[in-house]
């Protein structure tokens, strides 16, 4: 009898361990999202690209092309996300001082601070957000970039699977000359230029597909949630079959 007592018991430790392992799961930001690049109002660039991010806990992956950029010279590219932040990319009514031009502090409470540098090398943290050394440089106008296992929080990786962050690409030329150059300086950094850090295209991250229907509450669920399920689904079923097994050697003990 005291063996079955103890089996018994296991059982409903196993039934009351599998809503918190389900709990635990609910928290793994995982999934692919991607994004449309386009003009910033009023900045006059004539560019475009596509992103895609790709989600698992908290690191992420990230691939992104683009063309019509400025060639020849780096372009900052980083994720925004700001949860006071209105998850989109800038209008021209962003224009604080009414300049005619956008720039990354204007844009700044439709796509939050940066989150991630994305660098083609070293560091990805926003203290990179101006390492313009280390950022693609658009060969002939083209922007190609890859990179892996970027470490981000897990507020960060939350917001990429909500469709709340967003993908922003700087650099312009206003003047045409080619290169940054003019004599209003950056907000950012009094040595560069406003042209080298002034968005060009953006785009925001979406778990659906770019350009496609928006999901929204209620709506298909994504890889994730199936995982989820299954997991979830797995779980139970072990404790009920432990609880069967448990209940068949009660009743053996029991004769």
């Amino acid at each position: 009898m005291r063996k079955s007592l103890t089996l018994a018991s296991l059982a409903v430790a196993s039934l009351a361990v599998a809503p918190m392992l389900g709990v635990g799961a609910a928290f793994a930001a995982e999934g692919d999202t991607t994004a449309n690049l386009e003009p910033v109002a009023l900045n006059g660039v004539d560019a475009s690209g596509t992103a895609m991010v790709q989600v698992n806990g908290t690191t992420v992956d990230v691939t992104m092309a683009a063309s019509g950029l400025l060639p020849d010279n780096p372009h900052a590219a980083h994720i925004h996300f700001g949860a006071d932040a209105r998850h989109e990319c800038p209008a021209a009514s962003d224009d604080a001082n009414g300049d005619g031009t956008i720039n990354t502090t204007d844009g700044e409470p439709a796509y939050g601070p940066i989150v991630v540098s994305l660098t083609k090398t070293g560091d990805t943290s926003p203290d990179s957000a101006l390492a313009v050394d280390r950022f693609d440089t658009a060969p002939g106008g083209e922007l190609s970039y890859e990179r892996g296992s970027i470490e981000v929080s897990e507020e960060v990786a939350t917001a990429v699977t909500n469709d709340e962050a967003v993908i922003v690409v700087h650099g312009v030329d206003y003047n045409g000359s080619g290169t940054y150059d003019g004599e209003t300086m950056s907000e950012l950094d009094p040595a560069l230029p406003t042209e080298a850090t002034d968005p060009a295209i953006c785009g925001v991250l979406s778990a659906a597909p770019a350009g496609g229907a928006d999901t929204g509450n209620g709506g298909a669920a994504t890889a994730t949630d199936f995982g989820l399920l299954a997991l979830g689904g797995g779980v139970t079923l072990m404790a009920a079959g432990i609880g069967v097994a448990t209940a068949r050697r009660a009743r053996v003990s029991a004769r």
